[in-house]
């Protein structure tokens, strides 16, 4: 393991005024988000949708890595020229999702395992071929009727960190993604305290299996009310919360922070991102990784038409500008 490889690409990540675009979404998601403009989901259409965001004319001011699917860091735009390739001649490092997704957890009803270990050494391998510098995996912990149970955490929380030291046995760095979900009729006390224990227990994990802190990246949910409750948390009450919780268990070698977007519409991920950045130096860079908040108003000024990409992209770097401004606290 280069630790000092790492630990670089770790901090080119989350380096002042940029962060991570996320546009890693798995085949049925993408699907999902195509459906919404009325746009069939094709090999050719995914490309040419990716294409126009990774071709957007500086992107590079506002994103520093952006996550691709398996798909698409093998893919080719209409150019000949690979996708992998537009963002690294801009000096993006290319990132891979490198989960299978999540899947029921045997006798837990309503909670998931993510899974994707098995041949994972294999894959990283393959993936460092093809240029990726980072990798994510996510976990999914949701609260409800008695969940999240220990069972579920505990699981979750052991394959983040095997995922964790295969990427950095792989020179790559990754991207530690165990997000408890934001949607539901929870309080804000009650996401922090699921939180605060699902931390706990991924870094003890963590710590286990060796991985070296310095030289990965974690992508946790903000903090707040349930999306789906009659009360909304503030931008205020969700960064005093969320902070809260990160002084009392994130170790200060951890170089970032890249926050996960989580279902919020594009103004509420900026806003929350701007308030917690509001607050002062940290011991860690507190970034994004954003995947709808950043590419929602593009998807929709796109339409799936050739005539609206300068459109689209418009609305991407005005959103990238705005949620860049977010991370510097402005």
């Amino acid at each position: 393991m280069d630790k000092q490889k790492l630990e670089d690409i770790a901090k080119k990540l989350v380096v002042k005024s940029k962060g991570i675009l996320a546009a890693d979404e798995s085949s049925g998601t993408i699907k999902k988000r195509l459906d919404s403009i009325n746009v069939e989901s094709t090999e050719d259409s995914r490309r040419n949708y990716r294409q126009l965001l990774f071709e957007a004319s500086g992107i590079e001011n506002y994103i520093s890595g952006v996550i691709l699917y398996d798909e698409t860091i093998r893919q080719l735009a209409t150019t000949g020229k690979r996708l992998a390739d537009i963002l690294s001649d801009k000096d993006i490092v290319t990132g891979i999702k490198v989960d299978m997704g999540a899947k029921d957890l045997a006798f837990y009803p309503g909670e998931k395992i993510t899974e994707g270990l098995t041949g994972l050494r294999e894959r990283l391998a393959e993936y460092g071929e093809l240029g990726a510098g980072f990798s994510k995996w996510r976990a999914v912990i949701e609260l409800g009727n008695n969940i999240p149970t220990d069972a579920c955490i505990d699981a979750n929380a052991h394959a983040l960190a095997r995922y964790a030291a295969l990427s950095q046995e792989a020179g790559i760095v990754p991207v530690v993604e165990p997000e408890v979900l934001m949607t539901g009729t929870h309080t804000i006390e009650e996401h922090a305290e699921v939180t605060k224990k699902t931390l706990q227990i991924v870094f003890k994990e963590l710590n286990k299996y060796k991985v070296h802190i310095p030289g990965m990246l974690l992508k946790p949910n903000m903090i707040a009310a349930g999306l789906d409750g009659d009360k909304q948390s503030s931008s205020e009450e969700v960064a005093e919360a969320t902070l809260a919780v990160f002084k009392d268990i994130l170790p200060n070698e951890l170089p970032g922070i890249v926050f996960l977007s989580g279902g919020l519409s594009p103004e509420s991920a900026t806003a929350h991102l701007a308030a917690i950045n509001s607050k002062g130096v940290q011991p860690w860079e507190l970034s994004y990784s954003f995947g709808r908040a950043l590419q929602g108003e593009a998807l929709d000024a796109w339409k799936g038409k050739p005539e609206n990409v300068e459109a689209a992209q418009k609305a991407l770097i005005e959103r990238a500008k705005k949620v860049s401004q977010a991370r510097d606290g402005i």
